[in-house]
């Protein structure tokens, strides 16, 4: 992400930060009634680049709704709080939005940072919606007032491990984080070869989040002679280590999880990201043949903001939020809005399905594997 970029991003969030008085009771009538969105977010640390995009998207299609004065009878508010990337802060900037009068907690970016948030949304029973990278442990009947926008790691992972082996690539590798997220990408990809009954994995190594501190495990992977390495790591970690194994000679496929980031990937890796293949769980933000990245770019027509796959989950996040609470209708209390959600099989969103109680293999359809030229831009 530019310099640029991350001011204007930091200053558009800038006023979302200050909590006010206490949110409205869920009991109130509907006339008027302002919808509160707690989100705990990283706008500082290692995945910042991801935080303050995802963020900015959401702020985007909330400020377009408000902006509308549409006859809806409620307006929405979010308030993003900066957690750094760091689960313990998520903890207590998720408390803290609930007891301020957060009547939903939104769109915690990290796997860490989303199980902290949806311990805490369990024990004062609120929903938690949209996680960015939640592991897939969320998604099961122990959490059901969690719910899922993008699909889950378990279907990235099957996406990405079936597609190497249609190329004949069945020596495979993984590179994960020491995070939660690293230890979730790895189940999940070694869940789906057992599903497509594959050979194990020849190798896996983990490392140090966001650090170039790969030596040992560039070393490890080519020992093993993998014809596909799977990443689950940040933009900074991956850059270091395709940079590392190329130059140690290596000539097969890198794989990554959506999570990695395209742009900051990019502004990390330079034209050495030609040849890489990233998963992604959203359409094309500049696909103007898709309906709702139409609308995306139309609202980002009046901002200095670039369109990116992690502004426009965010947006579509917070739209798919919003047709909940319509559906929940007037009047409603938290159980409808969470019946209502949970009724959310297959919305189209405009050119692009959504499924907020698909199981770990519901949503395969959803996810596109894209290779990047060395220019940056995106090959499908």
């Amino acid at each position: 992400m530019s310099a640029k970029r991350r001011t204007v991003l930091q200053a558009g969030l800038a006023s979302s930060l200050g909590l006010g008085s206490a949110g409205l009771a869920w009991s109130q009538a509907s006339a008027g009634r302002k919808i509160i969105l707690g989100q705990s977010v990283p706008l500082t640390g290692a995945a910042s680049e991801i935080g303050l995009a995802f963020a900015a998207g959401a702020k985007l299609y909330v400020d377009a709704f408000n902006a509308r004065k549409n006859s809806a009878g409620w307006t929405f508010e979010l308030r993003q709080l900066d957690d750094g990337y760091d689960a313990a802060r998520a903890t207590t900037n998720a408390r803290k939005l609930l007891a301020e009068g957060a009547d939903v907690l939104f769109g915690f970016v990290g796997t860490g940072s989303a199980d902290a948030g949806a311990a805490v949304s369990k024990a004062e029973g609120a929903i938690f919606f949209a996680p960015f990278a939640a592991s897939d442990a969320l998604r099961d009947a122990a959490h059901p007032t969690v719910f899922h926008v993008r699909p889950s790691m378990a279907d990235e992972a099957f996406k990405m491990v079936r597609h190497s082996a249609t190329l004949g690539q069945r020596r495979v590798a993984v590179l994960a984080e020491d995070d939660p997220m690293g230890r979730a990408g790895l189940a999940a990809v070694n869940l789906a070869i057992g599903e497509l009954k594959l050979p194990p994995l020849v190798a896996s190594a983990v490392v140090p989040v966001n650090s170039d501190k790969v030596d040992a495990a560039v070393a490890a992977l080519m020992k093993a002679q993998p014809q596909a390495i799977i990443l689950v790591s940040l933009f900074n970690t991956t850059a270091a280590f395709i940079r590392k194994a190329r130059k140690a000679g290596y000539g097969g496929t890198f794989m990554c999880f959506s999570v990695v980031g395209i742009d900051p990937l990019f502004t990390a890796l330079g034209n050495e990201i030609g040849g890489v293949v990233v998963s992604q769980v959203v359409p094309s933000p500049r696909s103007t043949s898709t309906p709702i990245v139409r609308e995306y770019l139309a609202v980002l027509e009046s901002t200095d903001q670039t369109p990116s796959y992690e502004s426009l989950e965010g947006f579509i996040a917070a739209k798919t939020l919003a047709e909940a609470v319509r559906r929940a209708g007037k009047g409603f209390d938290q159980a409808r809005l969470q019946t209502a959600m949970a009724a959310m099989s297959d919305y189209d969103i405009g050119g692009f399905r959504i499924n907020l109680r698909a199981g770990v293999r519901d949503s395969v359809r959803a996810i596109d594997l894209v290779t990047i030229r060395p220019d940056g831009k995106v090959v499908r």
